[in-house]
């Protein structure tokens, strides 16, 4: 099977890309820093860099595949509120990324992994805010039954894999960091703000698979 035989949005395509995504260059790196270059909030979050791992789950629906999101409970310290992928840090005992990205979305969901193929993953994505995100690249059979962890998740949703890969739905947005402007992407779908770190990883998701 190749690329011309299969619907270029579905989850049969989106395994095929995976795949055969190019090796990153040596000295490549993916992040924050590519939207805003030597901004002072990347050097305020220098240091040692916490590990984490995002799952970006393609929902197997025929020639239309959608990608699960969710919105991180408004009681959370940290990015409350915000859009986001099943993930979080990668904890010592973790085998793996791709284990520590399963397992979230377990803790906060309960997709269970047996609806999971781990299909590859991206190059690490380094956040402003100090987090070294693997994004673990996956596929998952419809069938699933969601039960969300309210400490965690407020609300899970989908969104079609061909609007996320549009760039024509890759908006640029700023907001203030001490009085300097801080430059990210955002992609708003039915009343739904995906912006920061998630819209960072999908736009690198379209640079480095459908652009």
């Amino acid at each position: 099977m190749d690329q011309q035989t299969v619907p270029m949005f579905s989850a049969a395509d989106f395994r095929l890309r995976a795949a055969a995504q190019a090796p990153v260059s040596p000295g490549e790196t993916y992040g924050d820093h590519r939207f805003n270059p030597n901004h002072p909030r990347l050097v305020a979050a220098n240091g040692p860099l916490r590990d984490a791992a995002v799952l970006v789950p393609v929902v197997d629906h025929g020639a239309e595949a959608t990608v699960l999101l969710t919105k991180r409970a408004e009681t959370l310290r940290n990015h409350t509120g915000q859009v986001a992928f099943p993930g979080g840090r990668i904890d010592p005992g973790d085998a793996s990324a791709e284990a520590a990205a399963l397992r979230e979305a377990m803790e906060e969901i309960s997709l269970r992994p047996e609806f999971i193929e781990v299909v590859g993953r991206m190059p690490d994505y380094v956040s402003g805010s100090g987090y070294r995100i693997v994004p673990i690249l996956s596929v998952v059979t419809p069938g699933f039954a969601l039960q969300l962890n309210p400490d965690e998740v407020d609300m899970a949703f989908e969104v079609p894999l061909r609007f996320l890969m549009d760039p024509a739905n890759h908006r640029r947005g700023s907001r203030a960091w001490n009085n300097l402007e801080w430059l990210f992407y955002e992609m708003p779908y039915e009343g739904n703000r995906i912006w920061g770190v998630t819209a960072g990883i999908i736009r690198t998701l379209y640079e480095r698979l459908y652009a």
